[in-house]
């Protein structure tokens, strides 16, 4: 299994100096990869319900306004690091044009020498679609899909042609090619019956987060049947379903003490160290080969680097150093 932790583009750790001090740290320390989230514009006032707390109130709420671009940033971040693997945690792939989410992506996979991955997502926040002048927002599936089709075509077409409903080229010469090849690996994200379908039909990799209400999977033998589900998507699809891996975000991830559900069950990834080694265990168990949590504070208006670290530092000393004997 590979291990990852998020970066802040939010909140008072997102500066030049807190980021390069978590991405070098983590780097140092022996994590595969370190992933970035995506806002363009925070609107002021949000009635759309976000897909991952309970209340469907959006976190953060404090910072409105207060995002770096997560392709800027990932840019950045490759500058200060060389080994750990960049990704963003997702895209959301309707925001930005085609051509040019294909050519950013690309540029930063050349110019970190192959490490980027690339995490897609259709998005939740109607009111930032409207900001960005953009009417996608009922359609925001399709346009993904259709997308993910592109950037494929222009990453590993020497005359790249596509014709679709929401992008279409021709006459395109799409160099330099990204590094990787074929192309980066597309992680896609969610857990609805259509994300689903889309990481069976599109991607390399399927990427849940654990909490969502509507689909929770915090149990590994229930998030096993998901991929399972996947898998069939895959097969009906034409595809080779064992080429499919499976990542894993824990964003709610807690070492001070133990979260209970409703039924009084320990949530999975909370408790003490040797719960949490124990949980990884068994998601490696049902075929999880990608674990990200996130270590920055657990209060973003008090939190500190310093704090960020001790936590960054304690998770690989004291439970990836169990999950690995």
């Amino acid at each position: 299994m590979k291990f990852g932790f998020v970066l802040p583009n939010r909140g008072p750790l997102s500066t030049r100096e807190g980021l390069t001090s978590l991405a070098t740290q983590g780097e140092c320390l022996g994590f595969d990869f370190m992933a970035v989230s995506d806002h363009i514009v925070v609107p002021r006032y949000i009635s759309s319900s976000y897909p991952y707390t309970d209340s469907g109130e959006f976190p953060g709420g404090e910072f409105i306004g207060d995002c770096l671009e997560q392709l800027t940033t990932l840019a950045f971040i490759a500058g200060a690091t060389s080994k750990a693997q960049l990704l963003t945690s997702v895209m959301v792939t309707p925001y930005r044009s085609a051509i040019h989410a294909g050519k950013v992506l690309a540029t930063v996979d050349v110019l970190s020498k192959g490490r980027l991955l690339v995490g897609l997502g259709a998005g939740w926040m109607e009111e930032e679609f409207i900001a960005l002048g953009l009417n996608t927002y009922d359609s925001r599936g399709r346009v993904t899909d259709e997308y993910i089709s592109a950037f494929k075509e222009m990453w590993t077409s020497n005359n790249p042609n596509f014709k679709g409903h929401h992008v279409s080229f021709s006459n395109i010469a799409f160099e330099p090619k990204p590094a990787q090849k074929p192309h980066p690996p597309i992680w896609t994200g969610g857990e609805s019956p259509a994300a689903l379908r889309r990481a069976g039909r599109y991607a390399d990799v399927w990427y849940p987060i654990g909490n969502n209400p509507k689909y929770r999977l915090q149990k590994p033998e229930k998030l096993y049947s998901y991929f399972e589900i996947v898998k069939q998507n895959a097969d009906e699809a034409g595809r080779d379903p064992d080429r499919i891996s499976l990542a894993y975000a824990a964003s709610w991830y807690d070492e001070r003490k133990a979260h209970t559900s409703e039924s009084g069950d320990r949530t999975i990834l909370t408790g003490n160290f040797n719960q949490i080694a124990s949980d990884i265990s068994q998601l490696e168990e049902v075929g999880v080969d990608y674990l990200l949590i996130d270590v920055l504070g657990f209060d973003l208006l008090s939190s500190s680097t310093g704090e960020s670290k001790e936590r960054m530092d304690a998770f690989y000393t004291e439970v990836i150093s169990q999950v690995k004997k």
